[in-house]
């Protein structure tokens, strides 16, 4: 199983120390699976211009591909300004309309409060639907609290993500028995 995981901003960094603490919950429970971080802060990243992802190059035909090759993405967002980074807003624009077709979401947001929880149910997942995600229906949220100097310092966050990466990889793997089931109906 290939498995994306997308820290969606290039500001800041309590997503950033979030999803790499992900990366390695499931990179120590889930060891036989092949994980791919991707930072964003870390390529150069062309803005969509409606053509195919496969025609850009470099950083974002790497990581346009990347997300295309995955079976599940866990993608992770802070909130600001009361939306999704422009940033992650690009990396859906540079994908196909079907691209999270038969692929599972989960997500990770970051916010500086408790008041920004609509943005993933108003954005994102209408987002996400309409790109044809299965999307893992619970979602960690976290709070500007959680963090104390670059780490992530309550228990309880640290419980969610491992109980998000679990609900990621379990639906993943469901969804592969259903595809075989479906498959072997057919002759060819």
């Amino acid at each position: 199983m290939k498995i994306a995981i997308v820290s969606g901003s290039i500001v800041g960094s309590k997503t950033k120390t979030a999803m790499l603490e992900i990366a390695k919950m499931v990179k120590e429970k889930y060891p036989e699976h092949e994980v791919t971080m991707l930072d964003l802060t870390e390529y150069n990243l062309q803005f969509s211009d409606g053509r195919n992802f496969f025609e850009y190059e470099g950083d974002t035909k790497y990581v346009t591909e990347t997300v295309m090759e995955a079976d599940a993405i866990i993608i992770g967002t802070p909130i600001f300004q009361a939306s999704i980074p422009a940033t992650l807003k690009n990396i859906f624009d540079l994908l196909p309309v079907n691209a999270f077709r038969d692929k599972i979401v989960s997500i990770f947001v970051t916010a500086g409060s408790a008041k920004h929880y609509l943005v993933v149910e108003q954005q994102l997942k209408p987002i996400l639907s309409y790109m044809k995600a299965h999307i893992v229906p619970t979602y960690v949220y976290m709070e500007e609290h959680d963090f104390h100097r670059k780490e992530i310092v309550n228990d309880d966050v640290l419980f969610r993500m491992e109980r998000l990466v679990n609900d990621t990889i379990r639906t993943t793997e469901a969804f592969e028995i259903i595809r075989e089931k479906e498959d072997a109906m057919y002759d060819f």
